[in-house]
């Protein structure tokens, strides 16, 4: 069955492009999510002002990969413990959050992170209140720019989990 989840980890580009990768992962886009202004520019998401995450929207086939699963690679490149920063990128906007529009899968999430991190973890989980697309080039960025500054380990996906 088709699901959907948006993850923050920090600069969307690398989110992006390493959640494409999985099989199981169906489609991919980069935007803005939670904050107070409706379809904001990254000039306005970078001012703080309105207090959006760059966040990935992944729609998957969860009979192919679990939310579980989705959930162990996140953490394989996210520190869950920093605030508002991300490799080199800080500001609100690189916060780390799961933002879920399934109420089902809010227990899913908690539990997850219950059982794998130590208390004092920075991750928000919370429902989707907005989500906007962000412009057309943030999408699929490092597939555009392959020597685009990144974050996220894209080698920390293992072989026979690539579509």
């Amino acid at each position: 069955m088709e699901k959907i989840i948006y993850l923050a980890g920090g600069c969307f580009w690398g989110v992006q492009e390493y959640y494409s990768r999985l099989k199981g992962v169906k489609s991919t886009t980069s935007g803005y999510a939670n904050g107070n202004k409706a379809d904001p520019s990254y000039q306005e998401v970078r001012s703080e002002q309105y207090g959006h995450a760059e966040t990935v929207k992944v729609t998957y086939d969860d009979s192919l990969i679990t939310l579980e699963k989705l959930l162990e690679h996140y953490l394989r490149f996210v520190d869950p413990y920093s605030v508002n920063k991300q490799g080199e990128d800080e500001g609100i906007q690189y916060r780390s959050g799961i933002y879920y529009v399934d109420n089902k899968d809010e227990q899913i999430i908690k539990s997850f992170f219950e059982e794998r991190l130590k208390p004092g973890y920075a991750i928000e989980v919370l429902p989707l209140k907005n989500f906007y697309n962000a412009e057309e080039y943030h999408q699929d960025y490092l597939k555009k720019n392959v020597n685009g500054y990144c974050h996220v380990n894209l080698n920390l996906i293992k072989e026979d989990e690539k579509k």
